[in-house]
């Protein structure tokens, strides 16, 4: 994926708020990329951006050989169905279905989805496939929020602070996660997050401040998440 010089400008009415100044970013398959910034730094905007839930104001985002940003609606549809997983901070699951079904929702959306059981234990909830969300943790929660996403075989995952509103032990498991279906599915992961340590597990980290990239740093020795501390 690459990302030319892609802004996001919001009318406010008589103000306009500028939250993506014009930014540049390649993005390489198989990688795992953490994208670190404080509250406010434009990085949620950069990753709804690459994922085409927003367009920017300017710039193009190409995926492969198709420019995103400029294949009208149904292709952008038809590449966040088919192309990108999300994993928000605050899970997204539907309270009314099962573990199960919250996946079975997501597999029905693509023709070649993953096996919902392999997924399930990839997770390691294969035994609360029939649970609501309300009869889960916070971090079984992330974890179908997670399997919901991966289902569908997507080339890009994107994750929006997933360790946000889990504890430390169920942060570090999820990221423990992430990293086994970035390795062993060879899919790309985004990772955005204020937590400046998780930057040590990424191939690549880039900073952002105040609405753009301020560094791009490749990382030789990426970090087990489990030695992780913050």
């Amino acid at each position: 994926m690459k990302l030319q010089q892609v802004s996001k400008t919001y009318d406010m009415g008589e103000v306009k708020v500028e939250a993506l100044k014009p930014s540049s970013l390649d993005i390489y398959a198989g990688e795992m990329l953490v994208i670190l910034g404080p509250s406010g730094s434009g990085k949620s905007t950069l990753l709804n951006i690459m994922g085409g839930m927003d367009s920017p104001t300017s710039g193009q985002v190409i995926f492969g050989d198709q420019n995103i940003t400029s294949g009208g609606e149904v292709a952008l549809t038809r590449y966040r169905r088919n192309e990108v997983g999300f994993v928000f901070q605050f899970y997204n699951l539907i309270p009314d279905l099962t573990a199960r079904e919250n996946i079975e929702l997501a597999a029905e959306l693509v023709k070649n989805p993953l096996p919902i059981d392999d997924i399930l234990e990839d997770v390691g909830l294969d035994e609360r496939m029939d649970h609501f969300p309300s009869q889960m943790s916070g971090g079984e929660q992330q974890r179908i929020s997670i399997a919901r996403a991966v289902v569908k075989n997507p080339r890009l995952l994107l994750c929006d602070e997933p360790t946000g509103a889990l504890d430390y032990e169920t942060g570090k498991l999820i990221l423990s996660l992430l990293k086994k279906i970035n390795r062993g599915r060879d899919c790309t992961v985004v990772l955005i997050t204020h937590n400046i340590a998780i930057g040590a597990m990424g191939d690549r980290v880039a900073r952002m401040r105040s609405g753009e990239i301020v560094e791009i740093a490749e990382n030789p020795t990426p970090v087990s998440p489990e030695t992780i501390e913050w």
